[in-house]
């Protein structure tokens, strides 16, 4: 049976179920903003921290529709007339919200926009709002990106000089570039100049892997392989491969039974930003990365993508059914120990890693490199709901992770 492929939608729809949790917090958080609206000049902060898979989009689609209705429907709402937005600083998840957008009568297209859009056009008009609302807020800049067009030094910063209210979620283990670095010591620093208030979702929601395995996927990127848990395949396809090209048939397997199925890949393998297709190579594997998608469709659910690697720009932030994950050349297994080593020089995304006024310091700028490949390697790891199958690009990590699976199978 394939489920249905516009799989991004349903999954971020306001009419999905919220667990009690999950309500009462929309719940507080929309009061939080409702008491900071009427009652205090200074604009106010909600932080929501929570790894992958913890429900924070499904948390903010249920805020801002229900934000939206009163503020267009409900005179007797403290929110009513006000002027909101939602922003995400990630094309593919941008796409999402539009198409819920043109599902629901409350919420409009014009309503959801990329920061540095929302900045530059309220310049223009030196205008402000009232409530903002940031989803995957780990990726909103941290310094200058003219490329962009983002010429201030911070994009929370400036967001929150333009609103009222400002509602975020945030993962310390999805940042991914220095150019969007944050830590939670650096969030707090700036959001602690504001009233504000912080909570964190624990329960992981869209993975069916027991909390053994999903542990064991955190400590190894935190730079140690231990033994996988005996309940790794309890209620979860977990599977190593030492063929890349097997994994790969298995995931057009499994793509052609329940659909949303895909290989994806850290880097260290070519890739240029040129329009050019640029090969990954294991073995008798051979496929090509991502295209850029000028669709309004994400990625993993355009059919055709099951013939290329999704990278960490295609797939964050969105669900598969199963995902095959190669570990590229990038990440080895140290010699004489368990421990993992980064290897910068094989990084092939230039743009990531351009340096920052504010570090100088050559051993924290590489440890904030390495944390930030490691991170790539969280985010692609926690994509599969059903399973997870692994292949590693160095022949020390690929035996150990092989003889590690053997004995739980």
């Amino acid at each position: 049976m394939r489920i249905d492929e516009n799989a991004a939608v349903e999954k971020l729809s306001p009419l999905k179920p919220l667990t009690d949790e999950q309500a009462q917090l929309v719940k507080h958080v929309l009061e939080f903003a409702s008491q900071h609206l009427q009652h205090h000049d200074t604009p106010a902060v909600f932080t929501i921290y929570g790894d992958a898979g913890t429900g924070k989009s499904v948390v903010l689609s249920h805020l801002f529709n229900q934000l939206q209705t009163a503020a267009r429907t409900d005179k007797s709402s403290s929110f009513y007339g006000t002027n909101n937005r939602f922003l995400v600083n990630h094309p593919e998840i941008l796409k999402v919200y539009k198409e819920i957008a043109g599902h629901y009568r409350h919420l409009l297209k014009k309503d959801f926009e990329r920061p540095t859009s929302f900045i530059n056009q309220l310049d223009k008009h030196n205008g402000h709002v009232d409530v903002v609302v940031i989803d995957e807020a780990h990726l909103l800049l941290s310094k200058p990106d003219h490329y962009n067009n983002f010429y201030h030094e911070n994009q929370l910063a400036e967001v929150i000089k333009r609103a009222q209210v400002v509602i975020l979620v945030f993962d310390r283990y999805q940042v991914l570039r220095m150019k969007s670095l944050w830590t939670p010591e650096r969030l707090q620093k700036l959001t602690n100049q504001y009233p504000h208030e912080d909570y964190q979702l624990k329960h992981q929601f869209r993975m069916t892997a027991s909390d053994e395995l999903l542990n064991w996927m955190n400590r190894l990127t935190d730079g140690e392989v231990t033994a996988l848990p005996k309940n790794a395949r309890d209620h979860y396809d977990f599977r190593v491969y030492d063929d890349a090209e097997k994994m790969r048939q298995a995931i057009v397997q499994r793509n052609q039974e329940v659909g949303l199925s895909r290989v994806l890949s850290t880097s260290g393998y070519p890739s240029t930003l040129d329009g050019g297709k640029h090969y990954i190579k294991e073995g008798r594997f051979k496929m090509p990365w991502d295209q850029y998608n000028y669709t309004s469709t994400p990625w993993a659910e355009i059919p055709k993508t099951i013939n290329e690697v999704g990278s960490i720009y295609t797939c964050q932030g969105f669900d598969l059914n199963y995902a095959g994950i190669i570990i590229g050349p990038i990440i080895s297994q140290a010699k004489d120990s368990q421990r993992l080593i980064v290897h910068l020089n094989r990084y092939t995304d230039v743009e990531s890693f351009k340096r920052r006024k504010d570090l100088t310091d050559p051993k924290e700028i590489k440890r904030l490199e390495d944390r930030m490949i490691m991170n790539a390697l969280n985010v692609i790891l926690k994509r599969g709901v059903r399973g997870t199958y692994l292949y590693a690009h160095d022949p020390r990590l690929r035996h150990t992770l092989m003889t590690m699976y053997d004995r739980i199978k």
